[in-house]
């Protein structure tokens, strides 16, 4: 699911200092989302807080989109035909709603609430996502994770993982990729990254150990919640530079709030990031969207959607150039609680 458009100007405030002191609360950026249309100016919206032209990515993770709760009676749900991927992992996260995955390898599976599905494009892998018949409110997340150059031409593949909730005080907290609360995922990935959903109760602080060369990414569904000292509302992600060993989290409103935690070793490599490709240069994505639009065997078929497959956008009139993350600088200062 999920594409960038060719302009990725969007809000930004500036990221938290590198290497905050790990005995004092985190100093977090806020990034804010911006509402992006799936697949058409008519389809289902989504707010989007990554890619941003300032920080394209949160450890290896570059690409965030947050839809729902949406009355699929109203919006129509989810219909993204079959399209491809190059170059990055796909991670889908549902909070409530289902949606039937098919894929070139022959996949068919349901992401349901609490279920992983990850979904590995490498050298080239197509798929359709669909809300099914039996939902009525559609809500959850699409991240993608870019891979490095070592594995970014890998083989493409599917996984499917069920993590176990734990509590820790006030949290209940599911880790679908690295580890957090003691407990590790056993998806492989192909840097180190961290992805967990943290559930808080009302009013409920929790703090959590965590790797101290990771960034880290708060993203809010419902709350407000404050990261260390910074009031993150919904829809907002707030982002902690690394040489942190412990993020603290308040829940500060007499409801339950849900989050999503991403992290990660800052990614240290330049790439190009165009529609549903991410490459190295230009030439790259040009071959790829050839390759798609010629239907390629490096892309494979789609069995059993009932629909034409996506075609893919012109390239720019200009060289798609490949950029990376540059270095922090002073974060938005901390608001008050309401």
């Amino acid at each position: 699911m999920g594409t960038v458009e060719k302009d990725s100007t969007q809000s930004y405030d500036q990221t938290a200092l590198d290497g905050a002191r790990s005995t004092e609360a985190p100093r977090v950026g806020i990034l804010t989302p911006r509402d992006v249309p799936l697949g058409g100016p008519r389809a289902m919206k989504v707010r989007r807080t990554l890619p941003q032209r300032s920080r394209p990515t949160i450890g290896a993770w570059c690409f965030a989109d947050h839809y729902g709760p949406d009355d699929v009676a109203l919006t129509g749900g989810m219909n993204v035909p079959p399209h491809p991927h190059i170059g990055l992992q796909t991670v889908s996260w549902l909070f409530s709603g289902e949606i039937e995955h098919r894929d070139s390898l022959g996949n068919h599976t349901l992401v349901r609430p609490g279920e992983l599905n990850l979904m590995t494009g490498g050298h080239g892998i197509s798929h359709s996502e669909v809300s099914t018949s039996g939902t009525t409110v559609l809500h959850g997340v699409q991240l993608w994770v870019a891979l490095p150059e070592q594995h970014r031409n890998t083989d493409p593949d599917f996984r499917h993982h069920v993590p176990e909730p734990v509590r820790v005080g006030g949290a209940e907290i599911r880790v679908f990729l690295g580890s957090l609360a003691g407990v590790t995922s056993p998806v492989p990935a192909f840097t180190p990254l961290l992805g967990a959903e943290i559930v808080l109760e009302p009013r409920a602080t929790v703090t959590l150990a965590v790797d101290a060369s990771f960034e880290h990414g708060l993203l809010v569904d419902t709350g407000p919640v404050r990261l260390g000292d910074t009031l993150l509302r919904p829809a907002e992600l707030g982002y902690a530079a690394e040489g942190n060993t412990a993020l603290t989290l308040a829940n500060t409103s007499e409801e339950r709030a849900r989050t999503v935690l991403l992290g990660g070793t800052p990614f240290g490599e330049q790439f190009v990031m165009w529609w549903n490709f991410i490459g190295r240069t230009h030439e790259e994505i040009a071959q790829a969207r050839e390759d798609w639009q010629n239907a390629s065997a490096r892309f494979g078929t789609v069995e059993g959607y009932n629909g034409e497959r996506l075609p893919a956008p012109s390239l720019p009139n200009t060289v798609i150039r490949p950029r990376g993350n540059p270095r922090a600088t002073a974060p938005r200062q901390p608001e008050e609680s309401p």
